[in-house]
């Protein structure tokens, strides 16, 4: 058996079976929710990059939560519409990898900009005479730099301990690759695979309180002050929107994929393994670009063919 872990270098993805007379329709969908999410989120990038009024800590942040979509999406879409178009619905060993590491890393990043947005929130509305002293553009560049560097070291190290699992199956019952699957080929458990995965799961967990402690003190102090609750209802509700889309998505799917029924038809399979990448980075950009009533207002004009 050993000698064929070495072998393997191919892995079957079993997720678009039985999709053979449906698949140009799912084609053609597929590839008008991705141009979607090009649209929205590149809308929102290209307003803040433009208009220097925007380029505030807030709209940094934002900035970066879309194209961080854009990098998650990228991960997953391309494959796919390609897959459609195949007949044979294979990915090689390295691209499983690739893939899992752009997935998980990109989900990952999502909670660590949030992070760094509520604590944002924090200071303006809970700190308004510090917030320029606090929030320095320097400061900005270096939560910015960790908020992709940290997960992108942590999941990279999830990827070496897949890489190093001696592996006894080259069949993925799902339309993607992620670490979680490609572990559960493997012939025998491995310590390090289940600690590091242990770990990154605990750290984001405590990502997402730290965001519940953060809201649930502004409400507190939001409730003697109506321009502090001007401030909440205008910038941190559609902060809230963006986490519980992110949270329940990605929830849904991890609890989905350990917990589910195998007795549910593949395309609702599918649907439930593409909602993580299909909601969030649709609605986050749409949630934003109307309630945010500077990133509106620039859209609104550029459209009319006025100057921002």
């Amino acid at each position: 058996m050993m000698d064929n872990v070495s072998e393997t270098t191919m892995f079957t993805l079993s997720g678009l079976s039985g999709t053979t007379n449906y698949r140009h329709t799912l084609f053609a969908l597929t590839l008008l929710c991705y141009c979607l999410i090009w649209l929205v989120n590149l809308t929102i990038i290209v307003t803040i990059v433009v208009d220097k009024n925007l380029h505030e800590p807030m709209y940094v942040f934002l900035c970066n939560l879309c194209i961080n979509a854009l990098y998650g999406t990228a991960g997953f879409y391309p494959k796919f519409l390609t897959d459609l178009l195949s007949t044979i619905h294979v990915i090689s060993y390295a691209g499983c990898l690739l893939q899992g590491f752009v997935l998980h890393s990109s989900a990952c990043t999502d909670f660590s900009i949030l992070v760094v947005m509520a604590y944002d929130r924090y200071v303006a509305i809970c700190r308004p005479l510090m917030y320029h002293s606090v929030m320095t553009t320097q400061r900005v560049c270096v939560f910015v730099f960790f908020a992709w560097l940290i997960p992108f070291y942590l999941v990279f190290l999830g990827s070496i301990t897949t890489l190093r699992l001696r592996l006894c199956g080259s069949h993925i019952p799902k339309i993607y690759c992620i670490n979680h699957l490609v572990g559960k080929l493997s012939c025998s458990a491995s310590i390090a695979h289940i600690i590091i995965p242990a770990f990154n799961y605990s750290f984001y967990v405590l990502h997402i309180l730290f965001i519940v402690w953060s809201y649930v003190y502004l409400l507190k102090k939001c409730q003697f002050s109506a321009e502090n609750r001007s401030k909440f209802m205008q910038t941190c509700l559609p902060h809230l929107f963006c986490l519980i889309t992110v949270v329940a998505s990605l929830l849904f799917d991890l609890l989905y994929m350990r917990f589910g029924s195998k007795k549910l038809p593949q395309g609702v399979n599918n649907f439930m393994s593409m909602e993580f990448l299909i909601i969030p980075p649709v609605i986050n950009p749409l949630i934003y670009g109307f309630k945010l009533t500077q990133i509106k207002n620039r859209i609104i004009q550029f459209l009319c063919g006025k100057r921002l």
